[in-house]
C-alpha cells in the first residue's frame, strides 16, 4: 500500500491541461480562460449620469436652496440611449434619465427628487459641485486594459463582463471526456427488473454526477460483464475519452479483470492499493497511451477515490489553479475508533454551533452503505497514526457541499 498523498502525486503528475476551444460566453461560464481579454473600448462609453433628474451647469446653482430655490429653463428631456444635439447655455437644464450621456454644456446632475417642475421651468433647490452624479467615461474600464487574465475561472460577473466588452465568443481549456465503465455480472440497469442476486448499477450514474459537478463531460458504457473479452470490448469503445473510469474489478475476486488487463501488453500500471478506508483497492495506469483509474466497485468507496484522485485530475486538465476541496477544522460529536494503521475518510454532516465547527457521523461507515454518503456535507479525515478521536477533539474535515460558508484552514 502507498499513502494517499503519494497515489495522488503520482496521478497528478501525468495529466496536463487540456487544449484551448473557442466557445460561446454562455457555454464558458465555469471554464479557465486561455486568453488575455484586453477593453476594445472604455465603459462606459462616454460621460453619463448616475440619476434620474437634470443635467445643468453647476455656475448656475449657486445659493440654491429650499427657500431660495434656482429656477432654470427646461430646453429638452433626454432619455436612455440618446445623444443631445443641444449645448447648454446659462440658466437652461435638460431633463435626463440614468445613463443617458451628458450633454455639452453641462457639468453636473440633480436628483429629480431635489427639484420641482413648474411648467417649462424647474425649481432647483440645491447647490452641487462639478461632476456630482456624473459617471465618468472608462470609469470600469479603460480601452486597452487587460480586463481579465488567462487562467481566470468565469463566473456569472467575468460572462457580464465579456458581454459588456462586446465579446460573444472567447477562449477556454476544453472539458476532459470521461468514460465510465461499471463492471460485474452483479449488474443491471437502472430500469432493468432487479432479479435474484442482481444490484443495480448506482456507481455509473454517481460518478457521472461527479463528474458533471465539476464542470467535466461524462461518457457512460454499458456494463462490463465478468469476461476479458466483454472487458476489452468496452475498453475499446472509451478510446475517444481522455480518462477512462472503470468501478469494480481492481480487487483479488477470481473475476477482477481491470487490474490484470493493465499489466498486459501495450497497457502501464502503477499501483493498485492505498492506504486509505474506504477505497483500498484502486488501479491507475493507461490503456493504448489513455489513461485509466480503477475504482473499487463498493459504491461509497468509488465516490471518497473519486473525490481524492479524479476530481482533482479532471479539475487540473480544466487548467483549474484550485483543484482540491476546502478543508477545516472541526469537532467531532462522538467517539471514533479504528482498527487499522489506514487514513480513514468519514462521513459527516458539518454545522456550526456559537462559532464552533462540529462534525456528527451520519450512521455506519461500511463501504457498501450509500445513504450515509447522501446524508453527508463532509468527509472527517483521520490520519493513520491517530486510533482513537474522543469527542470535541479536533479533525480536517474536507467539505462536499462548496455552499457552507466556513473558512478554509489547510488541506491534509
Amino acid at each position: 500500500m502507498i499513502p494517499v498523498k503519494d497515489a495522488r502525486e503520482r496521478i497528478l503528475e501525468r495529466f496536463l491541461a487540456l487544449p484551448a476551444e473557442r466557445v460561446d460566453i454562455f457555454s464558458a461560464l465555469g471554464r479557465v480562460l486561455t486568453e488575455e481579454v484586453i477593453a476594445p473600448f472604455d465603459i462606459p462609453p462616454h460621460d453619463n449620469s448616475a440619476m434620474d433628474g437634470y443635467a445643468v451647469r453647476s455656475a448656475d446653482l449657486h445659493g440654491a436652496s429650499p427657500e431660495t430655490p434656482v429656477m432654470l429653463r427646461v430646453v429638452e428631456a433626454l432619455p436612455a440611449g440618446y445623444v443631445s444635439a443641444h449645448t447648454l447655455q446659462t440658466g437652461e437644464a435638460i431633463r435626463i434619465m440614468t445613463g443617458a450621456p451628458i450633454p455639452d454644456g453641462a457639468d453636473a446632475i440633480i436628483r429629480v427628487e431635489d427639484t420641482q417642475k413648474d411648467g417649462e421651468r424647474v425649481a432647483i433647490f440645491v447647490e452641487r459641485p462639478p461632476r456630482f452624479d456624473l459617471r465618468s467615461a472608462g470609469e470600469d474600464v479603460r480601452r486597452g486594459d487587460v480586463v481579465l487574465e488567462k487562467g481566470r475561472t468565469l463566473r456569472p460577473a467575468e460572462i457580464g463582463l465579456l458581454a459588456s466588452l462586446g465579446r460573444s465568443f472567447v477562449s477556454v481549456h476544453q472539458r476532459p471526456r470521461m468514460a465510465i465503465l461499471a463492471t460485474g455480472d452483479e449488474l443491471v440497469e437502472v430500469d432493468a427488473p432487479l432479479l435474484p442476486g442482481k444490484i443495480i448499477n448506482a456507481n455509473s450514474y454517481s460518478l457521472a454526477a461527479l463528474t458533471l459537478e465539476c464542470g467535466a463531460i461524462p461518457l457512460m458504457l454499458d456494463i462490463a460483464r465478468d469476461t476479458k473479452a466483454d472487458l476489452e470490448g468496452k475498453l475499446a469503445q472509451a478510446a475517444r475519452a481522455d480518462l477512462i473510469l472503470t468501478s469494480g474489478g481492481v480487487s483479488m475476486g477470481d473475476f477482477d479483470f481491470v487490474k490484470e488487463m493493465l499489466q498486459q501488453s501495450g497497457s502501464e500500471m502503477h499501483f493498485w492499493q492505498v492506504c486509505m478506508k474506504p477505497g483500498k483497492p484502486l488501479a491507475f495506469g493507461s490503456i493504448a497511451g489513455t489513461p485509466l483509474v480503477g475504482l473499487p466497485g463498493n459504491p461509497v468507496s468509488s465516490m471518497v477515490s473519486f473525490e481524492m484522485f479524479v476530481r482533482p485530475a479532471l479539475l487540473k486538465m480544466m487548467g483549474h489553479a484550485q483543484i482540491f476541496r476546502t478543508v477545516v477544522s472541526a469537532q467531532l460529536t462522538s467517539d471514533y475508533r479504528k482498527r487499522d494503521e489506514r487514513k480513514h475518510f468519514v462521513r459527516v454532516v458539518l454545522c456550526q454551533q456559537e462559532g464552533v465547527n462540529l462534525a456528527t457521523l451520519t450512521g455506519e461507515q461500511g463501504s457498501g452503505i450509500l445513504s450515509s454518503m447522501a446524508k453527508a456535507n463532509g468527509l472527517a479525515v483521520i490520519d493513520e497514526s491517530r486510533q482513537l478521536v474522543r469527542t470535541g477533539e479536533t479533525v480536517p474535515v474536507m467539505l462536499l457541499d462548496s455552499s457552507l460558508s466556513m473558512s478554509a484552514e489547510r488541506e491534509f
